[in-house]
């Protein structure tokens, strides 16, 4: 199958937003665009029914209307339209599985709203085995909700711990289709010896920025001289990863951030990172999914 960039309609504005950013980022790439909406009770297709008896109508009309906006702004873009008569989280994971990128519309702006996403993103991002991004909604011109764009650049979470390659891959691919620059992150919060009663150790905690300063430079040095023409800058923080994370956020076009495909058993899908990206992060946020 050629490239593509799904995106999962629900006729909601959430869903809309996001079909415009994938629209974009599928045109900035040379991809095609599929429009996935699936529904357990799609009736077999051609069905010869007019429009009130017809089950399929509302599902059609979704992906028709989203189709034909994001034509009109994307005149030489492939799309396609894909109605898939599945439970819509397995239609996602399929279709994720072989996607260049997922895109899902995020509800919730506000920090308690925010960790309600829906019943279908977060599973999705916790069990698809290619990245996947989350959009929210923003605000149009005339009040339409509209996807934000790649204004204010790209942000990566780095652990450092373990290969960073998925993450710097993805995040350097898109902030060179962005023409964009590229912010590498790493937090890394401050054990209990760093700590005095007159506030952190200065010699404790200048051993520890160097050693991370040294491992984040060491970890974009392949990375700068296979992207030469994008534009790198990093940032330490000794503080929580996740604080670190959201707060260099701020402003940004695109949040990247990491999940492990395995984790034990019992661990959760997601890490405090991510969690904190998904919830709180104002922007667009790729999940990517690495060993």
């Amino acid at each position: 199958m050629e490239p593509v960039v799904t995106v999962g309609l629900d006729g909601s504005p959430e869903s809309l937003a996001a079909a415009r950013w994938a629209a974009d980022e599928a045109d900035r790439r040379k991809l095609t665009l599929r429009l996935l909406h699936a529904w357990p009770l799609l009736a077999p297709e051609p069905t010869h029914l007019p429009a009130e008896m017809d089950q399929n109508y509302w599902a059609n009309r979704i992906v028709h209307h989203a189709k034909a906006e994001l034509q009109a702004r994307h005149p030489g873009l492939t799309i396609v339209g894909n109605l898939v008569a599945d439970d819509a989280q397995e239609a996602l994971l399929k279709a994720a599985a072989e996607s260049e990128m997922t895109v899902l519309g995020s509800r919730g702006l506000e920090p308690v709203q925010s960790y309600f996403l829906g019943d279908i993103s977060m599973p999705v991002v916790a069990r698809a085995q290619r990245p996947v991004v989350l959009v929210r909604t923003g605000t149009g011109e005339e009040g339409a909700p509209s996807a934000p764009g790649p204004s204010g650049g790209v942000v990566v979470a780095l652990k450092l711990h373990g290969s960073c390659d998925d993450l710097l891959a993805f995040s350097f691919a898109t902030a060179a289709a962005w023409g964009m620059p590229l912010r590498a992150v790493h937090g890394r919060t401050l054990p209990v010896h760093a700590h005095a009663p007159w506030g952190a150790d200065h010699d404790v905690t200048e051993k520890i920025a160097q050693e991370a300063q040294k491992l984040l430079s060491q970890a974009l040095v392949p990375w700068r001289e296979r992207f030469p023409g994008v534009e790198v800058a990093d940032s330490l923080g000794l503080e929580s990863p996740a604080k670190a994370v959201v707060r260099a956020a701020e402003g940004a076009g695109l949040l990247v951030v990491g999940r492990r495909k395995h984790r034990p058993a019992l661990a959760p899908r997601l890490g405090p990172v991510a969690i904190a990206a998904v919830h709180h992060a104002r922007c667009p946020v790729a999940v990517v999914p690495h060993d």
